[in-house]
């Protein structure tokens, strides 16, 4: 730890008061881990994953309000960081407040619907939601009652005291060190040793507490108002979680079951099999365990398949999601025709739900089969289909730089370009640096082939500027490569250019010094013939025969 005195601490001291936090919140000591967190954020106040972290100590501790409150602050500057919404989910769920709890649950869902977390929070919620009110098929409206209870509310606001601000008969010093009425749970004695578990031994030892205390004496009154506090936060509890799972929704839940095991169904609660199914089958995939996963995909689709489909609040989605997982399995296993087919059953449900978020999911795995098997003009098909559905500039930028990959590879470098530069866009809008630096280099490589090299030259000199400042020594070198091939064949076509120039010239001299010779014949004049010169223009008389010139002899 460093010095308290000292003006300003050493470079990095933000990461270690932060990564000293972390190590202790994995310890369990939550409080210290807060007081990590805090001296961190001290030096970088609006570091939201600081916050975060933060909250996930208050939210151990069961202080909702204060992990509510940095939940909320890491969503200051970005209401789209989806840890922070993750986190305010979270801490609503805690605090008993389900119905806000699902709706970040869903904003979640609809920015990273690939993350388990949000679609388990999804369902909790909407199992907690079921489970107070009831299931909304089960829940029949009539007009009978009276308005009784409005009147008896009437008669508590007339009772009610003066509030701040109005007048009121001054109370005396006694009556403000009275001692705290302990708090009564309407809840019966079973009841409440069912909800509470292991607490219930806290909750009798407060209770005896209460009773072999000595409320007169000023130590035993401390003792008494702190166990009175501690019986008042249990009681908190046990109104939380009855609220999560009331009493008539727990004997209906074993009606259930008990009708379910009359009629041969598997026992147990369906929704909690699913969500513990489907999180083996995620971490198996995060492990590399594809095989493994997909077996575990296949039981749990033959099991869920044998269902009724009222067994669970969200049945189409449950067997969207488990053909979803058996098409990733598939495709990491490079059997893309039962990843096809897997992932078109994922799409087929989507549609019939009319799911966007469904259908979404199921275009981008379908593209990803395509691209990796291939297919790059199929994978263009159904990309361009799901670009209407994207919800941020982050996945836009993703899809539009696969899509411009994918024109690369088929020859279409003028398309691969254009798409390059969309994503280049949508990774400025989202201000997403990875991005920025894979869509420049997109645009750079479709330059090349298109034979623009000067062009090329700068993008590439612009993504290795980009390489450098996030330390990617990986892009950098080859950038670096991409940037001396370039380079190269510039060269080497100013080359070819300068021997074509001086062969022309070459051949221009020539072609100039014939006409000139032809000129000087042409202009020069005609001197007097020799009489003894011969007519080369007269014919020469034929040799005589040789009888004739012996003849003659």
């Amino acid at each position: 730890m460093y010095d308290d005195n000292s003006e300003s601490g050493p470079k990095g001291t933000f990461e270690t008061y932060k990564a000293e936090g972390d190590t202790l919140y994995k310890q369990g000591e939550y409080r210290k881990a807060i007081e990590s967190y805090s001296t961190a954020l001290e030096l970088q106040a609006t570091d939201k994953n600081c916050l975060v972290a933060r909250s996930k100590c208050h939210l151990q501790l069961g202080d909702t309000e204060k992990a509510l409150q940095d939940a909320q602050a890491s969503l200051s500057e970005d209401t789209s960081f989806h840890k922070g919404l993750f986190q305010k989910a979270e801490a609503l769920y805690c605090r008993g407040d389900f119905e806000m709890a699902l709706v970040f649950y869903h904003r979640g869902h609809k920015l990273r619907p690939e993350l388990q977390e949000f679609r388990l929070g999804i369902q909790k919620a909407q199992e907690a939601i079921d489970n107070s009110v009831g299931s909304p098929s089960k829940v029949k409206l009539t007009k009978e009652g009276d308005l009784s209870f409005f009147a008896k509310q009437d008669e508590k606001l007339k009772t009610k005291k003066p509030g701040y601000g109005s007048y009121s008969k001054p109370t005396t010093k006694a009556q403000s060190t009275a001692r705290k009425e302990v708090p009564k749970s309407a809840t019966s004695e079973r009841t409440v040793k069912q909800l509470l578990g292991e607490l219930y031994g806290d909750k009798v030892y407060l209770e005896n507490l209460l009773k072999e205390n000595d409320p007169t004496k000023q130590a035993g009154n401390e003792i008494y108002n702190i166990a009175t506090d501690g019986l008042q936060f249990l009681n908190n509890r046990i109104d939380f979680w009855r609220q999560q799972k009331p009493m008539y929704a727990r004997k209906r839940e074993k009606m259930e079951q008990n009708r379910r095991r009359a009629a041969g169904g598997k026992g147990g609660n369906y929704n909690q099999y699913v969500i513990r199914e489907l999180e083996k089958i995620d971490t198996a995939q995060a492990e590399g365990k594809f095989e493994d996963s997909l077996k575990m995909s296949q039981k749990c689709l033959r099991t869920v398949e044998g269902w009724p489909e009222d067994a669970v609040s969200n049945y189409n989605e449950v067997l969207a999601n488990l053909h979803s997982a058996m098409g990733n399995a598939y495709l990491e296993l490079a059997q893309y025709d039962n990843a096809l087919q897997s992932h078109n059953k994922d799409l087929d449900i989507a549609q019939k739900d009319d799911s966007e978020v469904l259908k979404s999911r199921a275009l981008d795995n379908l593209g990803r089969v395509y691209a990796r098997s291939g297919r790059y003009q199929d994978a263009v098909n159904v990309w361009e289909d799901k670009v209407p559905l994207s919800k941020s500039a982050l996945e836009s930028t993703w899809l539009f730089h696969e899509i411009g990959r994918c024109y690369l590879e088929m020859g279409k470098f003028a398309e691969a370009k254009d798409y390059g530069e969309k994503s280049m866009a949508a990774a400025e809008e989202s201000k997403d640096d990875v991005w920025r630096l894979n869509s420049s280099v997109l645009v750079a490589q479709a330059e090349v082939r298109l034979g623009d090299h000067q062009a090329a030259v700068e993008s590439f000199e612009r993504s290795l500027d980009m390489a450098k400042v996030q330390g990617d020594e990986a892009a950098e070198a080859a950038i670096k490569k991409a940037l001396e091939d370039v380079n190269a064949k510039i060269v080497k076509g100013l080359k070819g250019d300068e021997e074509e120039e001086e062969v022309a010239k070459k051949e221009g001299e020539e072609e100039k010094a014939t006409d000139e010779d032809t000129q000087k014949d042409e202009n020069e004049p005609d001197r007097p013939k020799d009489e003894n010169e011969p007519d080369e223009n007269k014919d020469e008389p034929a040799p005589e025969p040789a009888a004739e010139q012996e003849e003659e002899s």
